[in-house]
């Protein structure tokens, strides 16, 4: 049983994920700044899942843009507005967006031709100010799950509890 960081709920991560998020836990232990942490976890999540084919962050890098940020896959879509797409959308909205058929999502932003299906969890500092989205793309319809949403989002506010003040920080300088 693990608990949400910053609202102290339980929930079982699913036998997919306890292994990533032990070796997550285990790498973010050492002293590491905010950069070093999303290309950890870009890395650890890209290649512990097949149906992951491209895993990233788009950091707030000024108000209302997301900008590309570590990842692990091909080029992505180097800067992204708020009002748009899937990152655009978990950033404005400050929600989780699980996307079965990225065709159907109004205003999607095509960064690649072979996603077919997209997960984007907003990270959010204790301000409730979003650092940073992470975008998890795969070329399959209907790739994530409930587990991924649940999973990421654990991992998100786990992000955004330990790195949030220093990513904000940086935003402000």
């Amino acid at each position: 049983m693990r608990t949400m960081p910053e609202t102290g709920s339980s929930f079982s991560l699913g036998d997919r994920y306890q292994p990533v998020m032990a070796r997550i836990q285990a790498l973010l232990s050492e002293p590491c700044d905010w950069t070093a942490a999303m290309a950890t976890v870009a890395c650890e999540l890209h290649h512990a899942f097949d149906h992951f084919h491209w895993t990233g962050f788009y950091r707030t890098v000024r108000p209302g843009h997301l900008q590309i940020g570590p990842y692990q896959g091909t080029h992505g879509c180097l800067d992204i507005p708020f009002e748009r797409g899937v990152c655009g959308a978990a950033a404005r909205s400050k929600q989780t967006q699980l996307v079965p058929d990225v065709n159907r999502f109004p205003g999607h932003i095509a960064c690649s031709s072979t996603t077919r299906s997209e997960i984007v969890v907003p990270v959010l500092n204790s301000d409730g100010h979003v650092i940073a989205v992470l975008d998890v793309d795969s070329n399959d319809v209907d790739a994530f799950d409930e587990e991924d949403r649940i999973s990421l989002e654990w991992l998100c506010d786990l992000l955004g509890t330990r790195w949030g003040s220093e990513a904000w920080d940086a935003l402000s300088t």
